[in-house]
């Protein structure tokens, strides 16, 4: 059986054809592509002139599915809309959607999920959900101001949370943009090396 194992592997080098690829792998690369691809279209990227003409590709942490995690999702009711800090005066109102509860790195995590008030009137944001968060690799091997991740309203009381997918706020490359500061309450005690790393030039 080992013999034909090895087989097949010759003749798979020698063809050319690669093995079938890791589909957590391709939906992670598929997301850097796009977010690679927004950042180098003058039109969309939030990258300085200078930044822009050397452009390649953002930085981020080896993909890693021990950071996508499954949480337990809480609504919380009756929740006032509030205004939310950012980098500048600018203050976009958001309520709390829910709380989050996971395990991570062996540690337990609970942090808040929000809806735009602004975005939740566009059908298509209409179950978008939004967390912020600062970590222990912030203003270290991440952007100081924090990351966020995109989510949507879940169907049932769990919500699947990815931090390979948590990107920097436009601030992160550019000072002329207003970005939300995450509240102090999603700060997660843990090294989440997961996502968008820090801006080289920043």
């Amino acid at each position: 059986m080992k013999k034909i194992n090895l087989l097949l592997v010759v003749i798979i080098l020698i063809s050319g054809i690669a093995p079938a690829q890791n589909p957590y792998r391709k939906e992670i690369k598929k997301f850097r592509s796009e977010i690679n691809k927004e950042y180098t279209d003058s039109t969309t990227s939030p990258l300085t002139k200078k930044d822009l003409a050397n452009f390649k590709t953002l930085d981020f942490y080896p993909i890693n599915k021990n950071f996508r995690v499954s949480a337990k999702f809480t609504r919380t009711e009756n929740e006032k809309p509030f205004k939310m800090k950012t980098t500048t005066d600018r203050a976009p109102e958001y309520v709390k959607y829910g709380e989050v509860e996971f395990i991570l790195k062996g540690k337990k995590v609970k942090v808040n999920i929000y809806q735009s008030i602004r975005l939740r009137e566009k059908e298509e944001y209409k179950d978008y959900l939004f967390l912020p968060f600062r970590d222990l690799t912030s203003g270290k091997t991440s952007y100081g101001g924090g990351r966020y991740v995109d989510l949507k309203i879940p169907e049932k009381d769990t919500i699947i949370i990815d931090f390979n997918k948590a990107y920097n706020p436009y601030c992160a490359y550019n000072h002329k943009y207003s970005c939300v500061i995450p509240p102090a309450e999603n700060f997660i005690d843990i090294k989440i090396k997961a996502g968008v790393k820090k801006f080289k030039d920043h």
